[in-house]
C-alpha cells in the first residue's frame, strides 16, 4: 500500500477504525447481549423449535459473526477503492 500523504493514510487508518469498532459493537451487542442480558426476554420466542435466546446463544452469534465478516471485506474493499490503495 502506497498512499499519496501522511494525511491521506491518517483518513485510511482513521475510517478503518471507525468500521472495526462499529461491527466490533454488533459482535458485542449481539453475543453479549442477546446471549446473556436478554436471554429472559428471548427465550419467550421460538426459532426453528428452539427458544430464541438459547438459539443465539448457541448459534445466531457465530452466523452474525460470520456475517460481519463479509461486511467488513465489502467495507474495507470500497474503502480501498476510494484511497486508491486496492490490490
Amino acid at each position: 500500500m502506497s498512499f499519496e500523504s501522511k494525511e491521506q493514510a491518517d483518513s485510511y487508518w482513521k475510517e478503518n477504525l471507525s468500521i472495526m469498532l462499529k461491527l466490533l459493537a454488533v459482535w458485542f451487542a449481539v453475543s453479549y447481549g442477546c446471549g446473556i442480558l436478554f436471554i429472559d426476554v428471548l427465550n419467550e420466542i421460538t426459532f426453528m423449535g428452539f427458544k430464541l435466546g438459547f438459539w443465539f446463544a448457541q448459534q445466531g452469534s457465530m452466523y452474525v459473526f460470520i456475517a460481519l465478516i463479509f461486511i467488513y471485506v465489502k467495507q474495507m474493499n470500497t474503502l480501498d477503492k476510494k484511497y486508491n490503495v486496492e490490490e
